[in-house]
């Protein structure tokens, strides 16, 4: 059984990946703000599409080695 992709289901897989890691990044970033005290914390960016187009393109030149 073969489980080949195509090139457009793996960038899909790799889109959705990527926003998963910067998903993740974001969490544990605001949960370590929120350990700060009060009047040190710091408002947590969001991610951008270029953040996940950037992600995404590490997983893709891993993935062609």
């Amino acid at each position: 059984m073969s489980d080949n992709k195509s090139g457009y289901e793996l960038r899909t897989d790799l889109l959705g990946m990527a926003i998963g890691i910067l998903e993740s990044r974001i969490s544990r970033q605001f949960d370590n703000e929120c350990l700060r005290p009060e009047g040190q914390r710091q408002a947590v960016s969001p991610y951008t599409t270029e953040d996940v187009l950037v992600e995404a393109e590490k997983l893709y030149t891993f993935v062609q080695h």
